[in-house]
């Protein structure tokens, strides 16, 4: 699972070798919520954003008020949802960045010292267009 979710975390897209610290197994679909432990119900992430995420498989759209599910890294492509602001240190989005707190003030203090060395943001999610919503109902 790591090589094909490139050893980075799904949603924050944090490398693990960036950290030094192995990521999690996050269930999609959790546990708790009926979710089986099978490779389409599993991906990477981190520690906090899989601590944030919990239990959840939807979050409120800050824009809208409406609940939306979050952002599923296995079926989803992080472009199609997500966007860096052109400094490249914020993510924008809605929802799961709202629930899973992507631009937590330490993780973003952490992005520009990544930035300095050159190993952030992951160059297939670079900054560039994107729709960087998830107002529709699978995303």
């Amino acid at each position: 699972m790591g090589r094909h979710a490139s050893h980075r975390c799904g949603y924050c897209l944090t490398a693990e070798e960036v950290v030094g610290s192995p990521l999690e197994i996050d269930h999609l679909i959790p546990e708790a919520r009926g979710g089986l432990t099978i490779k389409e119900n599993l991906w990477l992430a981190c520690s906090a954003c899989n601590a944030f995420k919990g239990d959840r498989t939807t979050g409120l759209d800050p824009l809208s008020g409406e609940i939306v599910m979050l952002f599923n890294p296995r079926r989803q492509h992080w472009r199609d949802h997500f966007a860096w602001t052109q400094s490249g240190d914020l993510i924008i989005g809605r929802a799961t960045v709202a629930a899973l707190k992507l631009n937590r003030p330490l993780l973003v203090r952490a992005r520009r010292l990544w930035m300095r060395i050159g190993v952030h943001p992951p160059e297939d999610a670079a900054p560039g267009p994107s729709r960087g919503d998830e107002t529709s109902p699978k995303g």
